[in-house]
């Protein structure tokens, strides 16, 4: 087959790996991070699909439910399916199976990747969140490898030790995106917390789950929420506002210990709320300048109030997230493509004495504040919209733990003209 194909070279899997080694097993996992590439040609022998098979066998395959097939059909440019007696599946004899728009169609339907990202997928930190998505149901046999066959995906290059444990494994990839990237949507998951850190799951089917669809403003209601704010708040302080979050540094791991920037709102109440379930707990939860919320976990926090408080410190806070500045440059930050609808259109801002090479320096200045002032009231709009929230609980040593939810959590601040001046921004050092 790679003769016919004109390869020089071909590797075997079921072959070339002695998987009773765990050095060897090791070095061939980097070899096999290496081989899945744009460059390589992958013939994917299909051993429960029978002879002469209609379409729908190939998305029935256990090949389907495996953690390294994610690469295997995602990164190569050519890819050719083979039925159990070595026949082309669907007898389709085009020299490349991506190129079918039928088999195409039918692995998008059973992995849930868009066909468009199965024909031309590009490895690196583009998407984050949803290439964790792709590969949350899949199944490896040795439980790093869920880890270990997400490392070419992301084009990151990590030592690899079988038997470190596959929340070790997870965590040190989800902490080299968070760090390379500053794209925090991998810490958007529901489920139970890793031993690696309390921001990050325990297990990657905590992404099987879509983020949270949050409403967005269209652009005439941005408009509208800003002229309104021009008479309720100083442009002083929303200036204030918007140049300390600008001076954030971004999302950071150390030692396994996540430095997160993030705005902060201290928890005044939270009260245990009846219920059948014996497994989890729902509270009824009060914070400072925030709607009062339910969250639900398998957590079992101490009641308390401000006329009986504890003496654990509770927190919600929403991390902070640098696209919210509308930078000019903002086109290169991670995600961008993906938020620019919800961030509507930014033309606005765009001064007319910017095209006016004749303008007086006096010009030019008045021009460069007023827009600062106008990105200065959208962020204050945007921040008075529902957000994604962590619920994180004070140590005794003073760094801080997520606890986790079963449902997200979603809150939004009451009154945003009042936030300006008392706006609680801190980097959190979570373990």
């Amino acid at each position: 087959m790679a003769r016919k194909a004109e390869y020089r070279w071909a590797w075997v899997d079921s072959c070339c790996i002695d998987q009773t080694n765990n050095v060897e097993g090791t070095d061939i996992t980097r070899l096999h991070v290496c081989l899945v590439s744009p460059f390589s040609a992958h013939g994917r022998y299909l051993s429960d699909v029978p002879p002469s098979s209609k379409s729908g066998a190939l998305a029935k395959s256990a090949w389907n439910t495996r953690g390294w097939t994610v690469p295997e059909f995602l990164a190569p440019n050519v890819i050719r399916f083979y039925q159990q007696d070595w026949t082309l599946y669907l007898d389709d004899n085009s020299p490349n199976h991506k190129e079918s728009v039928k088999i195409m169609d039918e692995l998008e339907e059973a992995t849930g990747i868009e066909a468009r990202a199965l024909v031309a997928f590009q490895p690196g930190m583009r998407d984050a969140r949803e290439k964790l998505q792709w590969a949350s149901t899949r199944v490896t046999t040795r439980p790093e490898d869920i880890a270990y066959s997400l490392f070419g995906m992301f084009g990151v290059r990590l030592p690899i030790h079988y038997g470190e444990n596959k929340q070790n494994a997870l965590g040190r990839l989800l902490q080299e995106i968070v760090a390379q990237s500053g794209d925090i949507t991998a810490l958007d998951w529901v489920g139970q917390p890793s031993e690696f850190n309390s921001c990050l799951p325990a297990d990657i089917i905590s992404y099987e789950a879509s983020p949270c669809k949050l409403p967005s403003l269209s652009e005439d209601e941005i408009q509208s929420s800003v002229s309104s704010l021009r008479g309720a708040v100083t442009l002083e302080s929303t200036s204030r506002v918007y140049q300390t979050l600008d001076y954030l540094s971004a999302p950071r791991f150390a030692h396994h210990r996540l430095h997160l920037p993030c705005i902060v709102f201290p928890v005044t109440e939270a009260r245990r709320q009846s219920g059948r379930d014996q497994e989890t707990y729902t509270y009824g939860v009060k914070a400072e300048w925030l709607h009062d919320l339910q969250i639900t976990t398998k957590h079992k926090l101490i009641q308390f109030s401000r006329t009986r408080p504890a003496r654990q410190t509770l927190m919600l806070v929403r991390p902070w997230e640098r696209r919210l500045l509308e930078h000019p440059n903002i086109a290169e930050l991670p995600g961008f493509a993906d938020d620019a609808e919800s961030l509507g259109d930014l033309s606005e801002l765009e001064s007319p004495l910017d095209d006016s090479p004749g303008g007086s320096l006096v010009e030019q200045e008045l021009g460069h504040h007023l827009k600062s002032q106008t990105r200065a009231l959208r962020l204050m709009v945007r921040l008075g919209q529902p957000f994604g929230a962590f619920l994180l609980a004070r140590q005794a040593s003073g760094e801080y733990k997520r606890i986790a939810s079963d449902h997200d959590i979603i809150a939004q601040v009451k009154d945003v003209a009042s936030l300006h001046n008392t706006m609680d921004v801190r980097t959190l050092e979570i373990l």
